[in-house]
């Protein structure tokens, strides 16, 4: 099992934006040291608490200062974006990175942001849709810049006959050839996101708010999309994101995880949101459960891994044989205070229980 990170991030409103670039940077650099194999950043313009607009940036500068950690949008929310742009910014960033680059995609979700770019409930714009045809558009850019118009119900562009007198073409395309790995994110049970990854062999990556039942259904979703196409399902590139703690004992974790900034990150945000879109059915086991007990004492019970060394190895090596394996565990990203205590989390995770987990 490898291990990486994502990191939405997570700051309460009214948190120095300079301040925690500069922490949400220096976890990447604590992981890249640590041997972290991955860390995927996210994309909001509107909301507080996820307060990176521009994951790209936010990678350019980690890339300088890491050594062998990869690193991914995670996502990019495709509607956000005019896909001639967004070919060309994410190609440039590839090179950059000289091929330590993977890219994340999905539909955008966060109120705030839907209505600033006109996907909303009512707004004309299906996101589903666009972000299918701008993908598909920007891979094309990258296969083969031809010139000509390229147009959707959304967009409408020309890239321009070749002047190479004056050198003048489309002519940015990505390092990795074909292109960046790709990921997608799933949420919902038997995510139609996570089919489509099946479909196309891309990476599927599952959030870290559902209990194991419902990620079962997330790889049926990759295994029905794999076969559909005549592909061979890999559990290998399976991404699962959960909220990981480890301490010394494990009621010094759950004390950590219980009084600290994970559960003031869910009581105060996603115990809030999650209930707006009627979302909060993604964390219950059991979909007969009333709201009331979703609380974080039941998520440290049901979907966190949080304990000792000998406790999170269990329930890592649990969470493996339920699943029947995925590849790479994404450890969440908050922001940690005090920070010792998440560092030696990080660095238990690593070296005393990962080697141990199959």
């Amino acid at each position: 099992m490898k291990l990486g990170f994502f990191t939405m991030p997570l700051h309460p409103p009214g948190a120095n934006l300079t301040e925690t670039l500069k922490s949400d940077l220096d976890q990447i650099v604590k992981l890249d040291a640590l041997g972290y194999s991955e860390a995927w950043i996210g994309e909001h313009f509107t909301a507080q608490w996820e307060n990176i607009p521009s994951p790209e940036l936010f990678i350019a500068q980690a890339l300088g200062l890491t050594k062998q950690i990869r690193l991914g949008t995670g996502v990019t929310c495709v509607p956000n974006h005019h896909p001639f742009v967004l070919a060309h910014r994410l190609a440039q960033l590839d090179h950059m990175a000289e091929g330590r680059f993977n890219w994340g995609i999905g539909t955008g979700s966060f109120p705030g942001d839907t209505e600033v770019f006109g996907y909303n409930e009512g707004g004309g714009v299906d996101s589903r849709a666009y972000t299918r045809a701008a993908v598909e558009t920007v891979l094309k850019i990258w296969s083969d810049p031809k010139p000509g118009v390229y147009e959707s119900p959304w967009w409408r562009f020309t890239i321009p006959e070749p002047q190479d007198d004056i050198g003048l073409r489309a002519h940015v395309t990505p390092y990795q050839k074909p292109h960046p790995p790709i990921g997608v994110a799933g949420v919902s049970p038997n995510s139609s996101t996570l089919k489509m990854a099946g479909q196309r062999g891309w990476i599927p990556m599952s959030i870290n708010l559902t209990p194991p039942s419902l990620l079962k259904t997330h790889w049926d979703a990759v295994e029905a999309g794999a076969i559909e196409a005549g592909r061979t399902p890999d559990r290998s590139l399976w991404r699962v994101a959960r909220e990981v703690f480890v301490a010394e004992t494990t009621a010094e974790a759950r004390r950590i995880a219980r009084n600290g900034v994970i559960a003031r990150d869910f009581e105060d945000y996603f115990l809030r949101i999650l209930p707006k879109g009627g979302m909060l059915g993604i964390m219950k086991n059991d979909p007969d459960m009333p709201d009331s007990d979703v609380t974080v004492d039941y998520l440290i019970d049901n979907v966190f891994i949080v304990g000792s060394v000998d406790e999170v190895t269990q329930k890592l090596c649990d969470l493996q044989g339920e699943l029947g394996g995925f590849g790479t565990l994404l450890a969440m990203g908050h922001e940690w205070d005090p920070y010792e205590p998440w560092l030696e989390s990080m660095r238990a995770l690593a070296e005393e229980v990962a080697p141990k987990v199959s």
